[in-house]
């Protein structure tokens, strides 16, 4: 499965949710049980509500607290504190603790104070911290698909806070959403609340277009409290499945220089750097003839498109090249998955192809083949048993593999 989100209103944490209960309504009955057994339906309740405006139907998502438990700021490891010994499944806590920390470093650079000394004020409320609990159980539920979004609004005049009256986007909203496109349009006002930028961080999405053919399968619109004069307010989620063909294209950029002055043991060194580069996929190195009959070294480096800039500055920085070529083209990949098995109590990570016409192809990683002890023949050996082991469930798995990382 692969999700769009279309933020024509703006993200906040409310707008999350009412866009996924109302493509997935059936959720909302587990979603209410996990808060329950997490204990926070005893100072906050959570309902969808089916909504109307002059344009668009679909749903809100109302936090209303049910005590009078203390509304006031809270300080981030309170917060933290709480998430941890709330009885949510590990992976929901993982992912609610993994927003909270985004949010802290983000007020932590805001206000130039260490991440354990943040005080959250709005984002610190029963409200805000069931919005992103909500969000960490409905993402989970959703088995971890692939996302995607469409440029965020970015807003316009100022925002009322308890640290007074601050530029939209707000502070920390603006730290959040660095390295995201952004739109301006005719409609002033906050946008994005920290709690939608923390979540569109934790989601990761692409903001490339979608480059092959998906199947719609269910779509959701979620309103959020504040209204625009002729739009409507919402954030519109569209969920797809692939078709079954095994082969995704998507755009890679492609950076290539010579080295004809750099040794070799410095260049070994210098490409293992911008190999490590958030958004490199891959770097490699051939010998070729330069100018005046030179031996030289060729480097070529995909990446993802998002990242062909910082590649193309970490070129410049670890190697001695006074030019890269680079550009933007098609590659198209097979659908893959990786899972671990264990062969004699040694983990085996190994890797699951999907080719045309449903054929299956499995390798173990060299790495832990490498666990082997009495030369290449015991490693030969574990190498057949993990991958005759992950035979059948990697054939099962390679049918929604769906992770291109290293091709």
């Amino acid at each position: 499965m692969h999700i769009h989100l279309d933020p024509v209103g703006g993200v906040a944490g409310d707008m999350f949710a009412a866009a996924v209960l109302d493509a997935w309504p059936e959720l909302e009955t587990g979603l209410q049980t996990a808060l329950e057994k997490a204990g926070l339906t005893r100072v906050a309740r959570v309902a969808r509500r089916e909504h109307t405006d002059h344009a668009l139907s679909g749903s809100r998502f109302e936090v209303e607290r049910v005590s009078e438990a203390s509304d006031a700021h809270r300080h981030y490891s309170e917060i933290r504190d709480l998430l941890k010994s709330a009885d949510f499944e590990e992976p929901v806590r993982a992912r609610a603790l993994a927003i909270f920390a985004l949010l802290a470093q983000a007020e932590s650079e805001v206000h130039a104070v260490p991440v354990d000394e943040v005080s959250f004020h709005e984002v610190g409320s029963w409200d805000s911290i069931a919005d992103i609990c909500c969000a960490a159980w409905l993402i989970e539920a959703l088995g971890a698909p692939t996302w995607s979004s469409a440029p965020l609004p970015m807003g316009s005049g100022r925002v009322q806070t308890a640290h007074g009256r601050l530029p939209v986007p707000a502070p920390a909203s603006a730290i959040l959403l660095r390295g995201f496109p952004l739109v301006g349009d005719e409609h002033p006002g906050e946008r994005v609340t920290p709690t939608g930028a923390a979540i569109m961080r934790h989601l990761s999405p692409s903001f490339e277009p979608m480059r092959e053919p998906m199947v719609l399968t269910r779509d959701g619109t979620g309103f959020g409290t504040s209204t625009f004069d002729g739009m409507s307010n919402v954030l519109r989620l569209l969920a797809f499945e692939r078709q079954d063909s095994g082969l995704r294209s998507e755009p890679i950029a492609v950076l290539a220089f010579e080295v004809d002055d750099q040794s070799g043991e410095d260049l070994a060194f210098a490409v293992e750097q911008v190999r490590a580069l958030e958004g490199v996929l891959d770097v490699t190195q051939s010998a070729v003839i330069g100018k005046k009959g030179r031996m030289a070294a060729r480097v070529q480096v995909l990446a993802r498109p998002s990242a062909a800039h910082s590649a193309v500055e970490a070129c410049f920085e670890q190697t001695t090249t006074l030019g890269v070529r680079h550009q933007v083209v098609e590659r198209t990949v097979l659908a893959r998955s990786a899972h671990q098995v264990e062969v004699d109590g040694l983990p085996v990570r190994v890797k699951a192809a999907k080719r045309p016409r449903g054929a299956v192809t499995v390798k173990a990683e060299m790495d832990d083949v490498a666990q082997a002890t009495g030369g290449r023949a015991a490693r030969e050996r574990l190498r057949a048993a993990a991958q005759s082991d992950d035979g059948q469930r990697a054939s099962g798995a390679a049918k929604d593999a769906e992770n291109p990382e290293n091709a």
